[in-house]
C-alpha cells in the first residue's frame, strides 16, 4: 500500500475511480469538495468540509459498491487552489524496470519506463484520415441534424509529450469468426442460479466436447470460434450445485435453448479499422467487441480463486497484501477493471487498478462484532443476501472426497412479523433477537426426531416455501422451542452466544432460523452499498497511490488476473489470441493556459505546472454589496463549540475585514447569535431561519462538527422555506490563528457567488465564440438514489446555464423523475427558464440587458455512459428544441436558430496516462530546497485525442486540472451532435488555431480556470461541475429519501430510512427553492 501524502488532489465522484475528481480516490462521506478546492488567498481549503469527499461509489456507475453518497453532503469547499505542495514526492524511490528509476528518497519522483514504442501502422491511418492541413470543412458533408458527428481532425496545438495508456494489444488472428449464440432458460432463472444452469449446460456431453472453443457470459451468450452442428438446439438439465456428485431428489429441472444468432468476422472489423475511408462503416463493431468482452471476462467469472463486480472488475482472493481493512466489517481488495475497445488501426484491452468492498469472511459473529449490534435496523440491511455455510451438522462428501458446501443466503433478522400467514406464527418480542428470544412451533412429529428440515434445524412448513395450513393446533400436536433450546436438544450443541441476533435463511411468509455462530461466511462477497465516512477515507488511504505504481500492478498483477496471461488462460491459446508485451505509448500534448482577469484587468499569476494561482492583492473581477448578514454560532448536547461569543466576535470582524480586502463590499456584520440545538431535526432551527431571512442577505453559521445531518436540514428550510443565503462553516477551522486569512478568503469565494458576483474572467481571447456574447453555455447532470436507498426515491436533474458572455454566473434549476432514468423528462422547461435568465439577468456588451436569446447553445452533459449517447439525441434534443421554437422569433428558428451543440462529459471512464518522461511530469522546483515536487503525474493542461480514440468519433481526453496524489483522471469529451462550430468554421479556421478540433479542446481547457469557487483548474469543464453540484444540493433536500442508516445510528431514527419505508412519494416542491433566492448561485 502506497504511503501518499494527502495533498489536495481534485477528488472526483466516482468510485475509487470517484466518478468526477481528477485522482482515482473514491466517493463517500464528508467529501471535502472533490478536491477542487483551496483558493482564496494562497490557500485554505474552503469553508465546511474535511479532506475526504463522501460520490462513487465505490461508485463503479455512479450505481453501487464505493459511492459513498453523491450527494448533498457536508462537502467542503471545492474552492481554490493555492494550498501549499502538501502532496509532493514519491513514497521511497523506487525499484528501476518499469516501476522507473530510483527515486531520491522522500521527494524521489519516478515516472513509468515503458519500453514500447508508439504504433507508426497507428498514426499513418489515423493521419490519413485526417490530414494535418486540412483546415475547413467541406459544406456539401454538413449536415444539420447530423448525430455523432466526423471527427474534424486531429488538435495540433499544445507541447508535445508521448505518454502511456493503460491499454495492451489485442492480437486476433485476422481469420478468426466468432458464432454467437443466445441462451434462454426456461423456467426463468437469475443470479447465481442463473449461472450455475449455464455451468451444466457446459458440462452436458454435448457441449463439453467444444469447451475449448466456447466463452459465456453465463447468462444470455454463447460465443464459439467454430459452428455448432445444431443452429437451435434444446438442452435439459437438473440442478445441482457446486460440489454434489447428483442433484437433489426435488431439484429443478431447465430446459435450455441455445440458438444461433449471428457470425461476427474479425477480420472484416480489423479491415475497417485500418481504412482510410472516412465514410466507411461498419455495422457490427459494437456486436463484436461485445464478443470479445464476453470472451476475456469469461476467464474470472470461472475462475474459483477470483471474485467479480459485474461484468468487467476481477478481484483475486489469494492475495493478502492486496487486501485491507475498512472497519465496521468490510475489507478493500485490490482488483483490476478490464474492457474490450476498439480504436484506429488496433483493438485494445483497456486495464485499470479497481477496488472493491468486501465482506470479511470466517465466523458470522465476527462479521456481526465488526460491524456492530446496537441498530439492529442497519445490521440487517448490512447482511441481506449475505451466503453463509452453515457447520452444525455433519459434513457430506462427493465421490472426490470434497466436502460438498451447505450455502445458505441471509434473508434478515428474525422479527415479530415473520410467518405471519402460518397457524403457529413465530413468538418474538423485537426486532433481531437472540437464540433465546425467538420461538418457533415444532411439530408434534419434531418434538421427539428433531425439526422435518435438519439442514436449516428450524422448522419452516412441510417442504420449501410452503407455508403451514391455516389450522389449529391440537393439544400434544406440536410445541414452542426457542432456537436456543431446540440446538441443545436437537444437536446437543449448547450455544455460546444466544445474546446475537438470530438470522433468518428462509423469507419472511416462511422463516428458517440459525444462530450465528453456525455460520461462515463465505469469502469474496462484494458490498453493494454505500460506505460510511470512516470506510471512505479508509478506502481513499488504501486506493491513492502513485502513477507508476498502479501502472506496475497493472503489468505485474492485472494482466493475469483479467485472463491475457497465456499460461493460466487456455482460452487465449485455443482461440490464437495474443497481446503485446506492454502498455502501449500515445501521442499527447499540453495546452497552455489561459489569462486569468480579476478586478481592473488585473492578470493573476497562474503557475502553469500546477494550474493554480492565488489571490495576494486582487480583487474579484465584479464583488457585490452585502448589507445586512450575520453570524450564528450553534451548539448540540455535547458539542459546545470551539469559540465563546465574545471570541467568535474577534474572529467575525477580522472576517469582515478579509471579505473586504478581496472586493466583498460587506457592511459591519450584525452581532453573533447562539443556538442551541438539541438534535438536527429540532423545530427551534426552523423557527430561527424564519426570523433570520426577514432581515438579512446572508447567514453564516458556525457548527460545532461536520454534522451532514445538520447540514443538510440547515440547507433544506433555508434554500426552499425561507428564502435565504446560508454559508456553513465548522468552527475548528475558524478557531486556528494560523492560515485564516486564506481561510476567510477561500469561502469569500462562496459570498460573492452567491451574492450574485463574478470572481474571474479570462482573457477574451480565450473565449472564443463566447466573446460574441451570442452563445449560452448549458450544464446538465442527473443524479440517482444511492444503494439501500428508500425504493420510492427518485433521481433529480439539474440544469445550470450562462447569462453572458462573462461566464461568471451559472443558475440552476432543479427537477425530479423516476428513479434512476438518466434521460431528462422536463428539459423544455428547464431550458425555458434558462433563455428568461439570459435576458432579465445578462447584460451585454454595454451592460444593458440582453434583447436577443443566444444564436448558440452549447451543451455540456454530464453523467451519460455511452450506450446513452444516442438516447441525448432521441430524446432529449428534441425536447431543448421545442423550448426554443416556444419562445424564439418565428424568423430566427426558420434561420436555424439557435444552433445547438451537445458535448458529453464523461468521469467515469478508466483511461489513465502516464508520462514517460521527468520533465512531462507536473510539479516545479521547490525554491528553498531545490527539490521538484510532483504527484508523477501528467501535467495540467494535457489532451489527447489519437492513439486510444477511434479516428471516426469526435472525442478527447482533458487533464485540465493538477491531480496531487492518486493518479490523475483525465475528463473525456464526446461531441455528439454539433451544430455551432461547423458552421461558423465551415471555409475557414482562425489562427493559431490548426482545425476545429483545436477550437473545441481550447474552449473547454480555458472554461476548466472559470470555476468560481476555485482558484485552480478543474478537471471538469465548469458547466457540468456546478450541474453536479446542484443535483448534489438537491440530495440534501430528499435526505429522508437517499440516507440509509449506519450502525452508530439510534435504531429509531435509523428505522425511518429504510429502503422501501420513504415515506410520502416524492414530489415536485421537495426540490423547488424559495423564489428570494431561486435565481441565485444558492446550491454553491
Amino acid at each position: 500500500m502506497s504511503s501518499a501524502p494527502r495533498g489536495g488532489g481534485d477528488r472526483g465522484r466516482g468510485g475509487v475511480d470517484r466518478g468526477r475528481g481528477g485522482s482515482d480516490r473514491g466517493r463517500g462521506g464528508f467529501r471535502g469538495d472533490r478536491g477542487d478546492r483551496g483558493g482564496g488567498r494562497g490557500g485554505g481549503r474552503g469553508d465546511f468540509g474535511g479532506r475526504g469527499r463522501g460520490d462513487g461509489g465505490f461508485r463503479g456507475d455512479r450505481g453501487g459498491g464505493f459511492r459513498g453518497d453523491r450527494g448533498g453532503g457536508f462537502r467542503g469547499d471545492r474552492g481554490g487552489g493555492f494550498r501549499g505542495d502538501r502532496g509532493g514526492g514519491g513514497s521511497r524511490g523506487g525499484r528501476g524496470g518499469y516501476g522507473g528509476p530510483s527515486g531520491g528518497g522522500q521527494q524521489g519522483i519516478q515516472v513509468f519506463s515503458n519500453p514500447q514504442v508508439q504504433d507508426p501502422k497507428v498514426a499513418r491511418v489515423e493521419d490519413a484520415l485526417h490530414p494535418i492541413g486540412k483546415k475547413g470543412l467541406d459544406l456539401s458533408t454538413l449536415k444539420l441534424s447530423e448525430g455523432n458527428p466526423s471527427r474534424p481532425g486531429y488538435g495540433t496545438r499544445g507541447l508535445k509529450v508521448e505518454l502511456t495508456a493503460n491499454y495492451i494489444e489485442l492480437l486476433p488472428p485476422s481469420n478468426m469468426v466468432l458464432y454467437r449464440y443466445d441462451v434462454d432458460v426456461q423456467p426463468e432463472a437469475t443470479g447465481r442460479k442463473r449461472h450455475r444452469i449455464v455451468e451444466l449446460l457446459l458440462q452436458t456431453p454435448e457441449m463439453s466436447a467444444h469447451n475449448a472453443d466456447i466463452a459465456t457470459d453465463f447468462r444470455a451468450t454463447l460465443v464459439s470460434k467454430t459452428k455448432f452442428k445444431h443452429e437451435d438446439d434444446i438442452f435439459e438439465t437438473q440442478l445441482r450445485w457446486d460440489g454434489e456428485d447428483e442433484p437433489a431428489a426435488n431439484a429443478a429441472v431447465y430446459k435450455i435453448r441455445v440458438r444461433y444468432t449471428k457470425a461476427l468476422s474479425i477480420g472484416e472489423l480489423v479491415n475497417w479499422m485500418n481504412s482510410t475511408n472516412i465514410g466507411q462503416s461498419f455495422g457490427d463493431k459494437q456486436e463484436l467487441t461485445q464478443a470479445l468482452n464476453i470472451f476475456l471476462n469469461h476467464y474470472a467469472k470461472s475462475a474459483n480463486n477470483l471474485a467479480t463486480i459485474g461484468s468487467t472488475k476481477s478481484f483475486s482472493l489469494n492475495q493478502d497484501a492486496t487486501k485491507a481493512d475498512l472497519g465496521a466489517g468490510l475489507n478493500v481488495i485490490r482488483g483490476f477493471f478490464s474492457s474490450v475497445r476498439v480504436a484506429t488501426a488496433r483493438i485494445l484491452v483497456n486495464i485499470n487498478v479497481s477496488h472493491g468492498a468486501f465482506y470479511h469472511d470466517g465466523p458470522l459473529p465476527a462479521l456481526m462484532g465488526s460491524y456492530g449490534t446496537r441498530n439492529t435496523t442497519a445490521l440487517e440491511k448490512f447482511l441481506k443476501s449475505i451466503r453463509v455455510q452453515t457447520t452444525h451438522l455433519p459434513e457430506k462428501r462427493n465421490k472426490a472426497g470434497q466436502v460438498i458446501p451447505r450455502i445458505k443466503a441471509i434473508f434478515g433478522l428474525a422479527r415479530k412479523d415473520d410467518g405471519h400467514k402460518l397457524a403457529n406464527r413465530p413468538r418474538i418480542r423485537g426486532h433481531g433477537e437472540g437464540a433465546k428470544d425467538v420461538e418457533f412451533w415444532l411439530d408434534g412429529d419434531d418434538s421427539s426426531s428433531g425439526a422435518p428440515n435438519a439442514e436449516a434445524g428450524v422448522s419452516k412448513g412441510k417442504g420449501k416455501g410452503k407455508p403451514q395450513p391455516k389450522k389449529p393446533a391440537t393439544r400434544g400436536s406440536g410445541r414452542y422451542i426457542t432456537v436456543f433450546d431446540f440446538f441443545k436438544t436437537k444437536y446437543n450443541r449448547t450455544l455460546q452466544r444466544p445474546e446475537l441476533p438470530v438470522v433468518n435463511c428462509g423469507n419472511r411468509e416462511n422463516p428458517m432460523y440459525l444462530p450465528a455462530e453456525v455460520c461462515v461466511v463465505i469469502p469474496g462477497q462484494a458490498s453493494k452499498a454505500k460506505l460510511d465516512a470512516g470506510q471512505t477515507q479508509q478506502m481513499i488511504r488504501y486506493a491513492v497511490r502513485k502513477p507508476w505504481d498502479n501502472a506496475k500492478s497493472i503489468l505485474d498483477e492485472g494482466v493475469p488476473t483479467v485472463g491475457l496471461d497465456q499460461n493460466t488462460n487456455i482460452l487465449l491459446r485455443s482461440f490464437g489470441l495474443t497481446v503485446t508485451p506492454g502498455l502501449i505509448k500515445v501521442p499527447g500534448r499540453v495546452l497552455t493556459c489561459p489569462k486569468v482577469i480579476y478586478q481592473n484587468n488585473k492578470i493573476a499569476s497562474v503557475d502553469q505546472k500546477f494550474g493554480r494561482w492565488n489571490m495576494i492583492n486582487i480583487k474579484f473581477h465584479t464583488g457585490t454589496r452585502l448589507a445586512k448578514w450575520s453570524t450564528v454560532m450553534i451548539t448540540l448536547p455535547g458539542r459546545p463549540g470551539s469559540f465563546d461569543a465574545q471570541a467568535l466576535t474577534r474572529v467575525m470582524q477580522e472576517f469582515h475585514q478579509g471579505l473586504k480586502d478581496v472586493g466583498v463590499m460587506a457592511e459591519k456584520p450584525f452581532d453573533v447569535q447562539r443556538l442551541q440545538l438539541q438534535h438536527p431535526e429540532d423545530p427551534s432551527l426552523g423557527s430561527f431561519l424564519q426570523k433570520e431571512s426577514g432581515r438579512l442577505d446572508l447567514l453564516f453559521i458556525v457548527l460545532p462538527e461536520a454534522n451532514i445531518s445538520l447540514y443538510k436540514r440547515i440547507k433544506t428550510l433555508a434554500d426552499k422555506d425561507y428564502g435565504l443565503q446560508t454559508i456553513c462553516s465548522v468552527g475548528s477551522k475558524l478557531w486556528k490563528d494560523r492560515g485564516r486569512d486564506q481561510y476567510i478568503a477561500n469561502v469569500a469565494l462562496k459570498f460573492n457567488l452567491k451574492l450574485g458576483g463574478i470572481n474571474q474572467i479570462i482573457e477574451k481571447t480565450n473565449l472564443g465564440i463566447i466573446e460574441a456574447d451570442k452563445t449560452m453555455v448549458v450544464g446538465i447532470d442527473v443524479t440517482h438514489p444511492s444503494p439501500g436507498s428508500a425504493s420510492n426515491a427518485p433521481s433529480v436533474s439539474a440544469m445550470v446555464a450562462s447569462v453572458d458572455r462573462f461566464l461568471g454566473q451559472w443558475p440552476a434549476t432543479l427537477r425530479i423523475q423516476r428513479g434512476r432514468q438518466e434521460n431528462v423528462d422536463d428539459l423544455a422547461e428547464m431550458l425555458k427558464s434558462r433563455l428568461n435568465l439570459w435576458k432579465t439577468k445578462g447584460k451585454d456588451h454595454h451592460g444593458r440587458p440582453h434583447l436577443l436569446f443566444p444564436e448558440n447553445i452549447l451543451i455540456y452533459r454530464d453523467g451519460v455512459s455511452e450506450g446513452q449517447y444516442d438516447m441525448v439525441l432521441s430524446k432529449e434534443l428534441p425536447q431543448l428544441r421545442k423550448a426554443c421554437e416556444a419562445v424564439y422569433p418565428a424568423a430566427d428558428t426558420k434561420k436555424g436558430l439557435p444552433r445547438f451543440t451537445v458535448v458529453i462529459c464523461g468521469k467515469r471512464h478508466k483511461t489513465r496516462f502516464y508520462p514517460t518522461a521527468k520533465e512531462d511530469v507536473d510539479g516545479a522546483i521547490d525554491k528553498r530546497t531545490g527539490e521538484l515536487k510532483s504527484s508523477g503525474n501528467t501535467k495540467p493542461g494535457t489532451v489527447v485525442d489519437r492513439g486510444v480514440t477511434e479516428a471516426h468519433n469526435w472525442d478527447f481526453f482533458l487533464q485540465a486540472h493538477a491531480a496531487l496524489q492518486g493518479t490523475a483522471r483525465p475528463c473525456h469529451y464526446y461531441i455528439v451532435h454539433d451544430e455551432i462550430f461547423r458552421q461558423i468554421y465551415a471555409k475557414q479556421v482562425p489562427p493559431p488555431f490548426g482545425n476545429i478540433a483545436d477550437i473545441v479542446e481550447d474552449l473547454t481547457h480555458n472554461m476548466c480556470y472559470l470555476f468560481g469557487r476555485a482558484t485552480k483548474a478543474v478537471s471538469l469543464c465548469p458547466p457540468a461541475y456546478y450541474a453536479d453540484l446542484a443535483c448534489e444540493r438537491a440530495r440534501c433536500y430528499l435526505a429522508n429519501l437517499f440516507d440509509t442508516p449506519t450502525p452508530s445510528a439510534s435504531p429509531s431514527v435509523a428505522g425511518t430510512s429504510v429502503a422501501g419505508g420513504g415515506g410520502q412519494d416524492p414530489s415536485a416542491s421537495d426540490v423547488q427553492i424559495h423564489p428570494k433566492i431561486r435565481d441565485t448561485m444558492f446550491y454553491i
